[in-house]
């Protein structure tokens, strides 16, 4: 049994403009390094972790630094960067619906299949995360995962079957951490989310 303790970085510029940010390699806002600088993780590890403890860490630096800011020695892995959103990098989800609603509905209709123009989508996000999982399976440690949340969203789709057809099972909360639990194959279960890194608790 092994076990991920993942979250998303914190904030970048963009993150309160609410801009898809994709392969972009933002840093932290000065908001941003604060928030990671408060973050405990240390009481979601006393409840939720099993054996050793490692982190690992999408490539951009918007996640590297919330990992150092949060005290680790993180390793990049590129199975975790973000989501490519090709043509929308930069842009607002609201904006791109006002513009073009019908076509924006259409494209979201299709669920794990959507895919930005130019870019990647939630699909082939799962299929580059399932090597990386399937080798973590069986080694009955925990890795904290720093990521974003297209990733997150891929996962959590993973974890529970979700379609991304229609709304999430789990509204899953910026600042705070999700625990999935590897099968023996690396198939993902989810066993908790939202537990605030403030406190250890219930977001």
């Amino acid at each position: 049994m092994s076990r991920l303790i993942v979250l998303r970085h914190a904030a970048t510029a963009w993150t309160p403009e609410h801009r898809l940010q994709g392969r972009r390699d933002l840093p932290l806002s000065s908001d941003g390094r604060a928030e990671a600088a408060a973050w405990a993780i240390a009481p979601v590890l006393t409840d939720w972790a099993v054996g050793e403890v490692d982190w690992t860490v999408s490539p951009l630096a918007r996640a590297v630094m919330t990992a150092v800011l949060m005290g680790s020695e993180p390793v990049p892995d590129p199975a975790w960067i973000e989501q490519d959103y090709g043509a929308w990098e930069g842009r607002c989800l609201a904006s791109l619906r006002a513009v073009d609603p019908a076509g924006m509905a259409a494209i979201e209709a299709q669920g794990l299949d959507y895919r930005p123009p130019g870019g990647e989508s939630p699909r082939e996000v799962m299929a580059r995360l399932a090597p990386w999982l399937a080798a973590r399976a069986g080694q009955g440690d925990t890795t904290v995962v720093v990521t974003h949340k297209g990733v997150l969203r891929a996962l959590l789709a993973l974890a529970t079957g979700w379609t991304m057809a229609g709304p999430p099972p789990v509204r899953l909360v910026d600042g705070c951490a999700h625990v999935v639990e590897l099968d023996a194959a690396g198939l993902p279960s989810l066993l908790a989310a939202n537990l605030s890194l403030a406190a250890g608790g219930t977001a």
